[in-house]
């Protein structure tokens, strides 16, 4: 059975407990540096350049992922029910996450990633327009099939970002995102397993 709720009220609780903390350090992240100081929208002035690139790229990740998402829930491609089921709890976690990035990004005044530009195989994971537009031919059990299948690799390309972050990253906000979203996608990944023959 999906939990389809859990790691969403997960998420909102944690931007509830970060916008309590206000200026107080998070200990997962914080080591010897001194703590910095937050605002009610969450954001913090302490980032570097490693975190102003995973917000920048993993937001139209997650722009993916929901196009992904709505595809699973359009009628006339005719998925399954567990595939619906993961596909609205994969928009009901990753519209969120897209909000709180653009707002550190707008913060931090640093911009959206232009996407006029080619970027759909420099991020792990992303399919290109011609992919998409294939799995949009299929349907019923193949669909399920082929969505599956794609939106591991997708979710497995969000780990991978999550971790450079993790290890590249200053922002403590940033890097209690890269762990919500680690274990989000992974949870996704189990289930997503079971759906493939």
């Amino acid at each position: 059975m999906f939990r389809t709720n859990r790691l969403p009220k997960l998420f909102i609780a944690g931007l509830l407990l970060l916008a309590a903390c206000g200026s107080e350090s998070h200990n997962m992240s914080d080591m010897s540096t001194a703590s910095t100081g937050t605002d009610a929208a969450g954001s913090e002035s302490s980032f570097n350049d490693a975190d102003v690139m995973f917000a920048q790229m993993m937001i139209p990740h997650h722009e993916q992922a929901i196009e992904l998402a709505d595809m699973a829930l359009d009628p006339t491609l005719m998925a399954g029910e567990q595939v619906k089921t993961l596909a609205a709890q994969i928009k009901s976690a990753q519209d969120p996450e897209i909000d709180l990035m653009s707002q550190w990004l707008t913060d931090w005044d640093q911009p959206l990633m232009d996407m006029s530009e080619k970027h759909d195989m420099s991020m792990d994971g992303m399919l290109s327009v011609d992919e998409i537009a294939a799995l949009g031919e299929l349907t019923g059990a193949e669909f399920d099939q082929a969505w599956a299948t794609a939106m591991i690799a997708h979710h497995k390309g969000a780990i991978k970002m999550a971790e450079t972050v993790k290890d590249e990253g200053q922002s403590t906000l940033v890097q209690d995102l890269a762990n919500l979203i680690m274990q989000e996608q992974q949870s996704e990944i189990t289930v997503l397993e079971t759906l493939l023959d």
